[in-house]
């Protein structure tokens, strides 16, 4: 397989910040582009002590494409040129690929600059793509990164690659992608930024320096860097010192999932849980939550609250005491991850809903599915994945080990199934998109236990002696055995206690830990091997 071409991202900054984010995100976010291509922008590149434009220079050439985009202002000049043209001149010399892209229509008024630098472009016979919008550039940037792969690697997207392309473009919010200053890197929670990034790159937590983590945030599209709007004594730095420094800033999307209460930016990122004791609202709920954190926590605290306001029947299996859940928790969890990722963030009134009845629990998510995807196509299973908040999905997947994009409703139904209940409900309600799980109701009996949650089968209890089912009984009630409790309580010898404690050990039913007199037995768990 090819590495990953690096795609150097060029503009000026200031005025096309919000561009240069969404082509990061397509690229990172796009399923073939994420496997073929890796954005680079040049504030996200660690600290040089070189100049501005060399330290550009440098992390282009280290770059295999360049790709340009092209506003009204020239941007910052450093000698005879903007950096911005400077580095248009260095991808030439190198004779990398130039993809062009110019914001607005040709009679468009630029700065001098500017035009000379769209001149130069037309000289050289590059060919350039205009756009009016961010949907536009993602089109026009995603047709000629897959023209380039095709054309120069021999890589195609597939047709349902492609569509899944074309849908979640057009759906799209511009939602995740805004900036703003209300929240800095600084406030924001570093522990679920460290989980994040650890889970993404696949590094151990403890690895990750702090510049790691903010390299690695803003790769993601959840912090942005103004570059040179404060002033030294607005950080606390020696105020004699006359110039700006840049500052980070969380986006929307890093708002929603990295800062300690994403409502006090956006009101609507709350879960309100309720739990009744009947079949309808009550307007007195037995149970009540407005669960406020960083959106990967609050999901965890959503599936907390479902868990206590449920029944928990104890069942007897062979030797097990196995506590069953009334609802898939793995399926509840995929529920509301689809709610937090997928809702309708520009919709700032409403908030996701999460309901325990006591026959069933709705989760309702602000907005219709985004076109083309219906209702008819999500009970079918039959749809192509289309997300309206792609760096959202694609974050919490990484948090909750989502893998298959676009599977998720499947996914639900066949662990509702594998538990002894219905499919899940999908339908709307007042401007919501819900999905309702059914449970057990009078019937507890129908729930099934979990594959992999039994210790010892019906079938490995048969081939045990009485002292070795006495002993695991021991284990799975208190957690382990000793050899002294063998001794006293089944009245056998030393070296009878070690055989049998022996035997369960090569049964692969227990796993013996400590050494001495401190040596145990505790019942191997079902990812031993």
């Amino acid at each position: 397989m090819m590495d990953r071409l690096r795609v150097f991202v060029s503009s000026v900054q200031r005025e096309l910040e919000d561009e240069r984010l969404v082509v990061q995100n397509l690229i990172n976010t796009d399923p073939f582009l994420q496997a073929h291509c890796s954005p680079v922008l040049y504030e996200m590149e660690p600290a040089s002590p070189e100049r501005a434009v060399e330290g550009c220079l440098r992390t282009l050439d280290a770059c295999q494409v360049y790709l340009l985009i092209v506003g009204v202002e020239y941007g910052s000049v450093v000698g005879e040129r903007s950096i911005t043209h400077t580095e248009y001149r260095r991808a030439k010399e190198r004779g990398l690929p130039v993809l062009a892209f110019i914001k607005g229509e040709r009679h468009l008024r630029r700065e001098q600059g500017t035009a000379m630098l769209l001149e130069e472009i037309d000289a050289d016979g590059f060919k350039y793509k205009r756009f009016g919008n961010v949907i536009d550039l993602q089109r026009e940037v995603r047709a000629a990164l897959v023209r380039l792969l095709r054309d120069g690697f021999g890589s195609t997207p597939t047709s349902d690659e492609d569509e899944i392309a074309r849908q979640t473009i057009e759906a799209t919010s511009p939602f995740e992608s805004s900036q703003s200053d209300r929240v800095s890197w600084d406030d924001l929670d570093h522990d679920v930024a460290r989980r994040l990034i650890a889970a993404a790159d696949g590094v151990a937590a403890e690895a990750l320096s702090e510049q790691d983590l903010l390299s690695g945030a803003m790769l993601r599209g959840l912090v942005w860097r103004d570059t040179g709007n404060r002033w030294p004594q607005e950080t606390g730095a020696d105020p004699t010192i006359h110039t700006r420094m840049d500052a980070y800033y969380a986006t929307a999307a890093g708002v929603v999932l990295l800062s300690t209460d994403p409502s006090a930016v956006f009101p609507q990122c709350r879960i309100l849980a309720d739990a009744y004791r009947g079949v309808e609202p009550d307007g007195a709920p037995s149970d009540h939550e407005d669960i406020r954190a960083p959106m990967p926590l609050a999901i965890e605290r959503a599936i907390a609250f479902v868990d206590r306001n449920t029944r928990h029947p104890m069942r007897v299996v062979g030797l097990n005491r196995v506590r069953l859940d009334e609802y898939p928790t793995e399926a509840l969890r995929e529920a509301v991850v689809n709610a937090v990722a997928h809702r309708d963030y520009e919709d700032a009134g409403r908030k996701i809903l999460l309901e325990v009845f006591s026959d069933r629990v709705v989760i309702s998510s602000p907005g219709l599915p985004p076109a083309p995807i219906t209702l008819a196509r999500l009970r079918s299973g039959k749809y192509r994945p289309c997300s309206r908040n792609p760096v959202l999905a694609q974050c919490l997947s990484y948090f909750h080990r989502i893998e298959e994009r676009g599977s998720g409703f499947r996914r639900m139904a066949d662990q509702m199934l594998d538990h002894g209940l219905e499919r899940p409900l999908l339908g709307t309600d007042m401007g919501y998109f819900q999905v309702t799980f059914l449970g057990p109701g009078d019937d507890i009996d129908r729930l099934r236990v979990p594959e992999g949650r039994l210790t010892v089968t019906p079938a490995m209890e048969a081939r045990l002696s009485d002292r070795q089912r006495a002993i695991m009984g021991q284990v799975l009630e208190t957690g382990s055995v000793t050899t002294r409790w063998c001794i006293r309580e089944l009245g056998v010898a030393r070296d009878t206690a070690h055989r049998d404690l022996s035997a369960l050990v090569e049964l692969g039913l227990l796993v013996r830990t400590g050494a001495g007199r401190g040596t145990r037995y505790l019942p191997r768990s079902g990812g031993e091997g």
